[in-house]
């Protein structure tokens, strides 16, 4: 009998493939990457791994599925899959049988479609392009990020530590505007200028001038910022073209249930970046969530469940989780629980505790419902916080 298939060696492909292995399942797994490496942990590639040259072992994943129960297959690609058959085709040309399928093949970045040199501008998602990000940094005094989303500001903090003169160009008027706000992200905005980054915002880059490599990028404005990097951080795009022709809805990532199956049967799963689903713990919307903490909770739910539903035929509950992430940006330590992106009226994102310019707690509501906060420093409080959000969901008939 064909096994369990995992497409993506991500952490949350990682982690559904040790889950399903613990779950008691029987049949083989194999968990197939298109990168050269094994899985590894990406939020440090902005941050420590690029200021202390961290190397790979440094952010290595280790597999918790005992007796070589997983297989790992690294430096394939999946191209097609028939899920009426159960059969994924991969970049050799080899096919691989399943009765059983975890979707976690994740996001790419995106790459702004304007004039540019063919050396010189780069993107920060995989190890590779750490990799090449450290060797283009090589006698570079100026750099400029195109995007003030948290890669961006991530990027411009450690780059700016590491001595670099770094400007951030992005049409929005803050950095981080979507995920915290115009208050929040304008006090960010004050602490990174404060630490020397050059913001270029509420502009659209329009070319990246230069012969060979970059010399300045010029926005719509006239305004031009001078750089011989180019660090393109303007989001990114689902992986999911594997999928297509089987009848799912890939308009954003994979169209899940609140058990993150999608296809019918539950025996497809998707998990990470890639899964869009309805959290009820908020709401019927099913939307993505490009979190590190529900890249691990998709893939531990859905290995568990892909193991019950394959083994004794149970469904699990619905799939809940409490949404939370991280930066680090200087000094700062910047943690969120809940959804802040459900808060759409500025008036209803309210300081809790301390001060815009310093630690702060800030709420976000929507209607009278707390579905949201975002910490900067108050290391202590974060449970208290935690709990807060999910209090005031259950209050309002939901539970997280």
């Amino acid at each position: 009998m064909a096994g369990v298939v995992v497409v993506g060696a991500s952490l949350a492909g990682l982690r559904a493939a040790d889950a399903l292995a613990r779950s008691g399942y029987g049949g083989g797994i194999t968990l197939v990457g298109e990168e050269p490496h094994p899985p590894y942990n990406r939020p440090p590639l902005s941050k420590e791994a690029l200021l202390e040259e961290q190397e790979f072992e440094t952010i290595r994943l280790r597999s918790s599925a005992k007796g070589g129960a997983v297989t790992l297959v690294t430096g394939l690609r999946a191209v097609s899959a028939d899920l009426a058959r159960g059969l994924v085709r991969f970049s050799d040309g080899s096919e691989t049988a399943f009765e059983g399928l975890v979707a976690a093949t994740g996001l790419r970045s995106r790459a702004l479609p304007i004039a540019k040199p063919a050396k010189g501008v780069v993107a920060l998602r995989t190890f590779a392009d750490l990799l090449r990000l450290r060797a283009e940094l090589a006698g570079v005094r100026e750099v400029a990020i195109i995007g003030a989303g948290f890669i961006g500001c991530e990027l411009a903090a450690t780059l700016t530590r590491l001595g670099y003169k770094v400007s951030v160009i992005a049409p929005e008027d803050v950095p981080m505007l979507r995920p915290l706000g115009e208050e929040l992200g304008g006090a960010l905005l004050r602490h990174h200028s404060a630490a020397g980054v050059e913001f270029g915002l509420s502009r659209l880059p329009m070319a990246i001038e230069g012969v060979e490599r970059p010399e300045r990028v010029v926005c719509d404005d006239g305004s031009s910022f001078a750089a011989q990097l180019v660090i393109e951080a303007v989001g990114s795009a689902t992986n999911t073209e594997w999928l297509e022709g089987n009848g799912l809805d890939l308009s954003d990532g994979v169209l899940c249930d609140e058990r993150l199956s999608f296809g019918g049967g539950g025996r497809f799963v998707a998990v990470g970046d890639i899964a869009r689903f309805p959290n009820l713990s908020f709401d019927a919307l099913p939307r993505r969530v490009e979190h590190w903490g529900i890249a691990v909770d998709t893939g531990r739910y859905a290995g568990k469940a892909l193991g019950r539903l394959l083994g004794s035929g149970e469904a699990e509950a619905a799939f809940t989780p409490m949404p939370a992430f991280w930066s680090d940006q200087f000094e700062l330590r910047i943690q969120s629980y809940g959804m802040p992106g459900l808060t759409t009226d500025p008036a209803a994102i309210r300081v809790l505790e301390g001060d815009l310019d310093g630690e702060v707690v800030v709420g976000y509501y929507r209607e009278d419902t707390l579905v949201g906060v975002v910490l900067v420093g108050f290391a202590q409080s974060h449970m208290k916080y935690r709990a807060a959000v999910a209090a005031s969901l259950e209050a309002d008939g939901t539970s997280a």
